[in-house]
């Protein structure tokens, strides 16, 4: 059989269009254009970048999906997911996309935890090793992360199904199976089938052999597992088509030889693009420059505010790229950018899609509550916050905690405080928006029904106060606060 090649994409071939030779009947040519749309549309989207092998099989990528000419329905398509930290991050998120989009036209896909392969450390796009994880911390990661695909599973099903049936979505961690394993058979069964000059050519033990730390013998095997996934997941799943980023073609195309000597069945690859930082780098844990999927490490108000903050020459991309949106409606949403730029439509749509998929409607809502109370200067905002959204938006500011005896007023607290200077220029104050309070009974009393009061100072400084323990405060007791605890935060550092 000819080798089989890599190559870029025409689009007459991905968009079915037919040679001279033969035109397919009415009936197949509907569902042979069907089946080729899924790739032909992502491939406009962006999502999909490189296919392999694209030319050189038995049955071609088109035809595998194709049901009028042969092609098995449906078919089982993976990505693997390394648990190097407790939660996925905005990278791995075009490949679960890349997933979802098959799993929406009935396809069946499978998300797979490297909770073994994790162990070795993936070389693909590094210069130097991984810091070296030990086994119960990778066990609690490849739980963690089990847990954040399968929530961001259910939203998509939730959210974006509107009652449409749709393939299944299976996690799986393939430390199930090489627990089973034992070294030398292992080795012995699987390793006569790897060509030591083909696993040297991939490029990614190249870039590592040539830098000044070499490559361990690790590293090195890693896609040699990779490759036993694959054809793991082919046995016992009958899955045709691993999906990764592009850095991890040479470990696709080694699962695609091995199961090929081993069975004589072809398999594929599909890549989708990197997503880097306005510098070029690769956004992940390892760049230090990861937006967390977790809502312990990047709340929904961070997430929304990163795609909100994205550039114009970048927000039609995203758009294609992050969300399910049709490209029509993308085409109109930049059109209507055009005439008013000034409202930015394209980034709230865009930071509005993917805050829905990764933390559900209320993520997206509390995500919007934290902008406006922070954005807008909302005291309503933030009276309906909860303490958990509270302690995410201010997370990042100063604060003070203080003791209060019987008979400390406002004032003597916000001097206690450094809200306000001592002496006569520290008087007034505004208390939740209201101009040149005093200090007096009146003033206090509404400063305490506040859920969270909010103060400036003379020079315009902003504080929000929650107090703790506080005792019942009533018009029948005394103006002065009684004893509690309270905590200043000064949410102006965040702007």
């Amino acid at each position: 059989m000819a080798a089989p090649m890599l190559r870029c994409i025409s689009r007459s071939q991905w968009l079915g269009t037919q040679g001279l030779s033969g035109v397919l009947p009415l009936g197949l040519r509907e569902a042979h254009s069907a089946a080729q749309g899924l790739l032909a549309v992502q491939k406009a989207r962006g999502l999909f970048k490189e296919f392999f092998p694209e030319k050189g099989t038995k049955t071609e990528l088109p035809e595998l999906f194709d049901r009028g000419t042969g092609g098995k329905f449906p078919q089982t398509i993976y990505c693997g997911f390394d648990p190097t930290a407790d939660s996925l991050h905005v990278g791995h998120l075009l490949a679960l996309l890349g997933l979802f989009h098959f799993q929406r036209a009935g396809h069946n896909v499978i998300a797979l935890v490297g909770g073994a392969t994790a162990r070795l450390g993936d070389p693909s796009g590094r210069t130097k090793e991984r810091e070296a994880l030990d086994a119960e911390r990778v066990q609690s990661n490849a739980r963690a992360l089990s847990q954040g695909l399968k929530a961001l599973a259910a939203n998509h099903q939730q959210l974006f199904a509107n009652g449409r049936t749709w393939g299944s979505f299976t996690v799986l961690d393939n430390s199930a199976w090489y627990q089973k394993q034992d070294l030398v058979n292992f080795l012995a069964a699987v390793g006569g089938h790897f060509r030591m000059g083909t696993l040297l050519s991939r490029l990614s033990v190249q870039t590592r052999l040539k830098s000044s730390e070499g490559m361990s013998l690790a590293e090195f095997l890693y896609q040699v597992l990779q490759a036993y996934d694959f054809y793991y997941l082919f046995q016992h799943y009958g899955c045709r088509v691993q999906l990764g980023g592009s850095d991890q073609l040479g470990n696709i195309m080694s699962g695609y030889e091995f199961i090929h000597k081993l069975t004589g069945e072809d398999v594929f690859g599909i890549s989708v693009p990197l997503i880097t930082s306005t510098t070029g780098a690769k956004l992940g844990k390892s760049a230090g420059n990861a937006v967390w999927l977790n809502r312990d490490k990047t709340s929904p108000f961070e997430l929304y505010q990163f795609f909100l903050r994205q550039q114009d020459d970048l927000v039609e991309r995203y758009l294609k790229l992050f969300t399910f949106l049709p490209l029509p409606e993308i085409d109109h949403i930049m059109q209507l950018h055009v005439k008013e730029p000034e409202k930015r439509g394209p980034q709230k749509r865009l930071a509005a899609e993917v805050t829905k998929l990764v933390h559900g409607q209320e993520g997206l809502a509390s995500a919007k509550r934290c902008t406006q109370a922070l954005y807008h200067s909302s005291i309503d905002a933030l009276e309906v916050m909860s303490d958990q959204e509270l302690k995410e938006l201010f997370k990042e500011a100063s604060f003070s905690e203080l003791v209060l005896d019987p008979g400390t007023s406002v004032l003597d607290t916000c001097r206690k405080a450094n809200a306000i200077p001592d002496g006569p220029r520290g008087s007034q104050l505004d208390i939740n928006n209201k101009k040149n309070v005093s200090d007096s009974f009146n003033d206090e009393y509404a400063f305490l029904q506040k859920k969270y009061p909010s103060l400036a100072n003379r020079n315009g400084t902003k504080y929000l106060v929650q107090t703790l323990n506080r005792q019942p405060f009533t018009k029948k007791t005394s103006h002065y606060f009684n004893y509690g605890i309270m905590k200043f935060r000064e949410p102006q550092q965040l702007l």
